[in-house]
């Protein structure tokens, strides 16, 4: 099996995922995956769309992130990891996409607007 390559964004956080066969490892920047996430909720979130489809320590991953916080970054590579694993095998497709898996979070920060103090706070308004 060739090496997969896909891509998961989330706010300002890109991951680029590579999937091959193997046993398991994951690596985040050259570092394990539970050493770059120390957080068991973000752990549980980089191995959600594996439990899902139960592939658990069948294949290697090598990953590079970058941009945005922990939090964006793990939803990052998990949309990158539904990806990969949909596109070794379509039929977990319906699996991920019933947990919203398969969906890119649009949601970003909102710009500042001139003439106000951040995106929608406004400057004290006075009457008189």
């Amino acid at each position: 099996m060739e090496v997969i390559n896909t891509l998961g964004r989330r706010k300002t956080s890109v991951a680029r995922v590579y999937l091959k066969d193997g046993k398991g490892n994951i690596t985040i920047n050259k570092r394990d995956y539970k050493e770059f996430f120390p957080v068991p909720t973000l752990q549980a979130k980089v191995m959600q769309a594996f439990d899902l489809t139960e592939t658990t320590g069948k294949y290697d991953l090598t990953i590079n992130v970058a941009g945005g916080g922990i939090n964006g970054q793990a939803e990052a590579v998990r949309l990158g990891i539904s990806r990969a694993l949909v596109k070794i095998d379509p039929e977990y497709k319906p699996v991920l996409k019933a947990e919203g898996l398969m969906t890119r979070d649009p949601r970003m920060v909102e710009r500042k607007k001139p003439g106000q103090p951040k995106a929608r706070k406004q400057f004290q308004f006075s009457k008189r």
